[in-house]
């Protein structure tokens, strides 16, 4: 989950969605708790960023349901898993959320980065990060209060002396260019900011045109004169006294200037006045006809409107394979044909393609016939071509488009000169040393939504079968949007399936495709796959990075770290870091948060497909261990004090390194986002005949079983159940079955709970484990207390009175504070409160830290509902409010509200008893 405030303040989902946030009320209140990320933000400060000087009465009800509306759509997201906590606290509100989740805490650790680099090239580096995180004004559409204005002023002064340093650091490599290019776009949009205008003169002198600098000069002079009535400041003065004192460009270190080849080195031929046919217009040259069905990418196509903007411009379209970055490219380069009078140039620089990558020097010299060189002038090495081409197109207002690039250094000598022209470039890499060091714009591809993808499959079918499709199978249409991963490429390979054989379907394609075995096959047509498209990238991976990509069909989920990646490829943990982030990098995975990666289902599938991918059962094996020592770690942390419900296999591999959990509610955020791969692992251990990995693979998520119990957990205990029954474990039998008979209680199954929970006792017994047989008797006795019919209690209490002597013998407070919460709960049922206190309170006295939060306000609410019943409504009084704010800090739900009716009921006894009185 990302929180973006450098521009719109949004909401991104970890599937690259933007969630709908709401009114700017609701961006403004977010916005105030995101510029104070983990403290909290006082109601009165809030009331003044919302409604600036004339709050509602009720101002903090409307506060509060904002509150709650950014909660619920937090949940519905996965906040839990990424991190995230809107919080109470006080009279005020925080949001917890990991620090690289805030766009404008990752841009002021990138300015703190660059500013201690040692390096210029460093600082580039670390500036152009910063800068590629802006997408527009900050906090734009929040409310226009004096506490949100003063912040976003304060974010955009941040961000105008990252431009200033970013061209000082340009100006330290001696590419002056590269600075008046940064400089040129803020100096327009703050013509009043003398600094800017002032370094921007004299990067241009650096540069060599000295021109472009005066007439800054001029205009900024104008310009103040006019609006401000004053005069240019000191700063500004001494840039035009040093451009004046010049008559060459004013020098800031060494400087290699390349001499045009065609003229002699002391007299270089101006580009307006070129001889001969060099100057003619550029040849059409085979330019792309305009991409056939495109639609969507409405964002994408405004983020290279405003790349073009600058003088010099440079994007790069990034994305994996058959995102469509090709097609975005061409598109848009026929949107604006009429913007570049002096031609588009299209280059395919098969970067990941089946021919071999174009040499440098062939690209320029055709770059250089399509401008009109003719071959008997054409320069002989790569950097006279390359000097000869930045001369051509230096004041032409042209567009190059260089597709399918692999490297930057591929790309750099095929940059045009000059700040008329526009240069698009495409590639499966992220390539940031191009947006380091040339302050290229990268504009990144996600897959598209669901209703782009239904979009284009049905512009892809055509106007004759499209609309009619789609219309009458809209569900169909969806699902195979969703199978195709929102893949362009994907999509327009099933619809090139249905209209070759339109009595298909949509439907009936769709049923073929979610068959995992055969997808890949279905999705290919002729010449043209999405495998054949992925082989192509991942050829060019280095080593490491290749066999990691081929056992991540192993993988049974679809996030991974760097841990899991090391377990996966049995290597140490930073080469499996490193092979991640080249996955990343290519577009295999995408990165989600700090050391979080997710794949795509068809990038899985292809992985699966491969040779070492599908021959992976000791990577598969690896990852279980994994898996299992992850899971012990994090029940640990969910349940403090508690001992772990198994012991590893006697032949575990040791991982590389285990994720370390700080807290409860991390690890049940862990639980809770790694549940399907942990499913996925234990059928997998079961189709591999490793049953002993399976039963501890269910077992193990018990903390997360029993906090949300009702969520359809009996599937796989059934699973951990039958692996048990054949791993001949019956300690694991008992647990498995104390386990699943508690979730078929809570779901009102009573009759099928009682048949696992009678068998778990004796199961234990047999195994001599007095932990899981006290574990089977606790969860027996609570479910006849509920279901058990006449004389259920008193075996009830008899069974919990057997669990807590076991639990005692084998030394386990968490169990004999368990066996004793019941017994008081029993006690009370049955009348006797003096009992029922005393159990709660020697409960009471074993649940401190580490313990469970949620084990003491379940004990505590006993205590006070005891006492009350006892006749000391003060000291129960004590006791519940105690509890309920407990549950409050903990936000456990289902113990406020016993807490509260607790306290109501006593509240109203006492009432009562006034009224007699």
């Amino acid at each position: 989950m990302d929180f973006r405030l450098l521009g719109s303040v949004a909401v991104v989902a970890a599937d690259g969605r933007e969630l709908a946030v709401g009114s700017p009320k609701r961006r403004s209140l977010l916005a105030m708790l995101l510029l104070h990320p983990g403290l909290p933000v006082g109601v009165d400060r809030l009331t003044e960023a919302l409604w600036d000087e004339r709050p509602p009465r009720h101002a903090r009800t409307v506060i509060h349901n904002h509150v709650s509306g950014l909660r619920a759509l937090l949940a519905a997201h996965g906040a839990a898993a990424a991190g995230v906590e809107l919080a109470t606290d006080g009279s005020g509100y925080l949001l917890r959320a990991p620090a690289a989740a805030v766009d404008a805490g990752r841009f002021e650790r990138y300015l703190r980065t660059a500013r201690a680099a040692r390096e210029p090239g460093a600082a580039v580096a670390a500036l152009g990060e910063a800068l590629a995180l802006w997408h527009g004004p900050a906090l734009a559409g929040t409310e226009p209060s004096l506490p949100l204005l003063c912040a976003a002023r304060s974010l955009e002064e941040l961000r105008l002396a990252a431009v200033e340093e970013l061209a000082r650091a340009h100006g330290r490599l001696g590419d002056h260019g590269a600075a008046a290019g940064v400089l040129a776009v803020e100096a327009a949009l703050n013509p009043l900011r003398e600094s800017l205008v002032a370094a921007l003169m004299l990067a241009l002198g650096r540069a060599g045109r000295r021109s472009e600098a005066l007439e800054w000069f001029r205009r900024t002079r104008r310009t103040l004169a006019e609006q401000l009535g004053i005069d240019p400041g000191a700063e500004l003065v001494e840039a035009h006294a040093v451009l004046l004192r010049s008559e060459t460009a004013p020098k800031a270190g060494p400087v290699a200037v390349p001499a045009p080849v065609s003229a002699p080195v002391s007299a270089p031929v101006p580009p307006a006045t070129a001889a001969g046919p060099a100057v003619a217009a550029p040849a059409p040259g085979p330019f792309p006809r305009r991409p056939r069905g495109f639609s969507g990418r409405e964002g994408e196509l405004a983020a290279l409107d405003r790349a073009a903007r600058s003088p010099g411009a440079i994007a790069v379209v990034t994305g994996g394979a058959g995102i469509g970055k090709t097609a975005l490219a061409v598109h848009w380069a026929h949107l604006h044909r009429a913007e570049f009078p002096d031609g588009q140039l299209f280059v395919d620089l098969c970067g990941h393609s089946q021919l071999p990558e174009r040499p440098t020097g062939a690209v320029l010299r055709e770059l250089l016939l399509a401008l009109g060189l003719p071959a008997e002038q054409m320069p002989s090495s790569p950097a006279a071509l390359a000097a000869r081409y930045r001369e051509l197109t230096y004041g032409r207002r042209m567009l190059i488009v260089l597709d399918n690039a692999r490297r930057s250094e591929q790309v750099r000598p095929l940059l045009p000169d000059g700040d008329d022209c526009v240069t698009l470039v495409t590639s499966r890499d992220r390539l940031g040393g191009l947006v380091a060091t040339d302050a290229a714009r990268p504009v990144p591809l996600a897959e598209l939504s669901a209703p782009q993808s239904v979009t284009l499959l049905a512009t892809t079918l055509g106007p004759d079968l499209g609309p009619d499709l789609v219309g009458s199978e809209p569900e169909a249409a969806a699902r195979l949007a969703r199978l195709c991963d929102g893949l362009p490429l994907a999509l327009r390979l099933a619809a090139a399936r249905i209209a070759t054989c339109p009595s298909l379907g949509l439907a009936a394609l769709a049923d073929e495709l979610a068959d995992e075995q055969g997808r890949l096959g279905l999705l290919e047509v002729e010449d043209t796959s999405v495998a054949a498209a992925l082989a192509l990238t991942v050829q060019h991976l280095s080593v490491p990075a290749r066999r990691l990509f081929r056992q991540l069909g192993t993988h049974t989920g679809t996030t991974l770290d760097s841990r899991t990646a090391a377990a996966l490829a049995d290597c140490a943990l930073p080469q499996a870091a490193g092979a991640l982030e080249q996955l990343a990098t290519a577009h295999l995975v995408v990165e989600i948060g700090r050391d979080a990666y997710t794949l795509h289902d068809l990038v899985r599938l292809y992985a699966r497909s491969l040779p070492a991918g599908a021959g992976g059962d000791e990577a598969l094996l690896r990852l279980l261990d994994h898996l299992l020592r992850t899971l012990l770690a994090a029940s640990a942390a969910a349940e403090p004090g508690s001992e772990p419900c198994c012991e590893l296999p006697a032949d575990a591999r040791r991982p590389v390194g285990v994720r370390p959990f700080p807290d409860r509610a991390g690890a049940l955020a862990w639980y809770a986002a790694e549940r399907d791969t942990l499913r996925g692992a234990a059928l997998a251990a079961v189709a591999a005949g490793r049953h002993d990995r399976a039963w501890r693979l269910v077992l193990l998520q018990w903390p997360l079983i029993v906090w949300q119990v009702r969520d359809g957990w009996v599937p796989l205990l059934e699973h951990g159940l039958a692996a048990a029954e054949a791993d001949l474990a019956p300690g694991a039998q008992s647990r498995a079955r104390a386990l699943l008979g508690w979730v078929l209680l809570e779901e009102g199954r009573p009759e099928e709970a009682l048949v696992h929970l009678e068998q778990a006792p004796g199961l234990a017994a047999l195994a001599g484990d007095r932990s899981a047989e006290a574990v089977a008797l606790v969860n027996l006795a609570a479910a006849l207390a509920r279901h058990g019919g006449d004389g259920a209690p008193a075996r009830a209490r008899e069974l919990l009175g057997r669990a807590l002597a076991l639990a005692e013998r084998a030394g386990r407070a968490d169990l004999v504070a368990l066996a004793r919460q019941h017994l008081a709960d029993s006690c009370l049922a049955d009348g006797a409160p003096e009992e029922a206190a005393r159990h709660a309170a020697r409960g009471l006295a074993l649940a401190e830290p580490p313990f469970p939060a949620a084990r003491r306000v379940v004990l505590q609410t006993l205590y006070g509902r005891a006492l009350a019943a006892t006749g000391q409504p003060e000291e129960a009084a004590h006791h519940l409010e105690a509890a309920l704010r407990a549950a409050r800090l903990h936000q456990y739900g289902e113990g406020e509200s016993a807490a509260r009716a607790a306290l109501a009921a006593l509240r109203a006894g006492a009432a009562s008893g006034g009224r007699q009185r």
